[in-house]
């Protein structure tokens, strides 16, 4: 079964991410690609280190070569945004990461991107899952790998210089030289080591790297930037005396900050830290798009900005179609996914972590600091997650009982309004809200709350849990 969620295509290796349903994905687009009258334009392919990541490109790229489509394959481990990058630089219609990004090791999956290097809208995948039932997997043709490189159907290329390079031309370089960081770099076994690592460097900064061998088991661990995930860097920045900690997940597309006190810096922070930063220190003006399930905290600060907060549905594909559409300056995710207006028109951790450093550089404050200061102005707000692995049965069965019959708990609050824009949230007069939604990439149930108080937060969040009987 193929079908794409929130982040693409994802499925267990040996179930339903197989060679079989890879190459139905590369036959449909290819047809799309014909449909739309692109076919003179090369499809951008790169992958990640995870299990079968590199073979499943040489296995896409070889149904596009058969097809007469030019391939432009990324042939070492990429972080995902330098593939959105290069959709972008060399104007093509059509790009692919083969990743499954921050999700269990046992997963992989498909990335696609469009024009600009956008994340494919669901309109696009829906079309490449219409398309997909169409085709009879026998009439699928392949031309050998070796044979489509010496045809020039398939070219290798580095776009590593070009993408380090538009990164440091977006940063200020001097400041962060003046400071002189010590910084130690989390790769998590991901792909952001070489470009992460460059970067910072060339910005004279000391940066020692731990986690960046090779492991397509993550080291035991999720390769998702938490505070559970990073509790090791947090106790070796402290231990070291450096100034930050960066963490990167598996396709690099998501960012993770621990401070000079081993502090785990919450992706709601991040945003908040660097919406800040962008237009009260940079004097960038424009409004900021978050998804359902992120900090309200930026509607105020937006609010105080004389700007406009926009929420949308989880998805970036969802973030930077806004962000377009308004000018927003900043746009992300309270999983650690972000953007920037100027860069690419998706996450991109390897510039979030460049982006950081300069603004720990020129406020020159502890993080924690410039948090208390942003948060003396705009108010508190402390979130509350719990995440629930699940069963079909009790997936279908929760999604009756939230989304058909519509039942809630009663939280003991006035509610100001429910929306089901994405899930199910409620926002209290308070300003506090919860949010119950599934995951569109893994079998899971999340809920998020975000109060005044960190003992409400969590008191809101287990009422919902004791309901649902999770």
């Amino acid at each position: 079964m193929i079908k794409f969620g929130t982040g693409g295509f994802r499925a267990i290796i040996g179930e339903d991410f197989t060679k079989e349903n890879l190459e139905l994905i590369a036959k449909a687009l290819s047809q799309m690609i014909f449909q739309d009258g692109v076919s003179d334009k090369p499809v951008i392919i790169g992958y990640d280190r995870r299990f079968l990541s590199d073979l499943a490109a040489q296995w896409i790229s070889s149904v596009f070569a058969a097809e007469g489509i030019t391939v432009h394959l990324i042939d070492f481990n990429a972080p995902t945004p330098m593939i959105m990058f290069q959709v972008k630089e060399e104007q093509a219609a059509y790009g692919i990461a083969v990743t499954a990004s921050h999700n269990p090791a046992e997963y992989n999956g498909v990335k696609v991107f469009t024009s600009g290097g956008r994340d494919a809208t669901e309109k696009v995948t829906d079309r490449i899952e219409n398309e997909i039932a169409k085709i009879n997997k026998n009439e699928i043709s392949r031309m050998d790998f070796s044979k489509a490189l010496k045809a020039g159907l398939i070219k290798r290329i580095n776009p590593q210089n070009a993408y380090i390079d538009s990164i440091l031309s977006l940063i200020n370089i001097e400041a962060i030289k003046d400071r002189g960081l010590r910084i130690l770099l989390d790769p998590m076994y991901g792909v952001s080591k070489t470009t992460l690592q460059t970067i910072l460097m060339t910005c004279r900064c000391d940066v020692e790297v731990i986690h960046d061998r090779h492991d397509t088991l993550f080291g035991g661990r999720l390769p998702s930037p938490s505070s559970d995930t990073l509790a090791h860097l947090s106790q070796l920045v402290v231990k070291g005396g450096y100034d930050l900690g960066i963490a990167t997940d598996g396709d690099a597309d998501r960012i993770g900050l621990i401070d000079a006190n081993g502090t785990f810096i919450h992706p709601n922070d991040i945003l908040v830290l660097l919406y800040y930063y962008l237009h009260e220190f940079k004097g960038w003006k424009g409004g900021v798009v978050r998804n359902i399930a992120t900090t309200h905290c930026l509607d105020k600060m937006a609010e105080a900005f004389g700007e406009t907060c926009y929420e949308v549905p989880v998805g970036f594909k969802h973030i930077s179609s806004k962000m377009e559409e308004t000018d927003a300056i900043i746009g992300g995710e309270s999983s650690g996914g972000l953007t920037v207006k100027g860069h690419i028109r998706g996450k991109d951790g390897v510039y979030a972590g460049a982006l950081l450093t300069e603004m720990y550089s020129v406020i020159g404050k502890p993080l924690s600091e410039i948090l208390n200061d942003i948060h003396s102005k705009y108010g508190n707000f402390f979130m509350s997650e719990a995440d629930f692995r699940m069963t079909q049965e009790r997936k279908e069965e929760l999604q009756k009982l939230l989304f058909e019959e519509k039942n809630a708990p009663d939280f003991g609050l006035e509610i100001e309004k429910v929306s089901y824009l994405d899930g199910f949230k409620v926002y209290f007069k308070n300003g506090g809200w919860i949010i119950c939604r599934f995951s569109g990439t893994e079998p899971v149930l999340r809920i998020f709350s975000e109060m005044s108080t960190q003992e409400e937060a969590d008191r809101i969040n287990k009422i919902f849990q004791d309901f649902l009987h999770l």
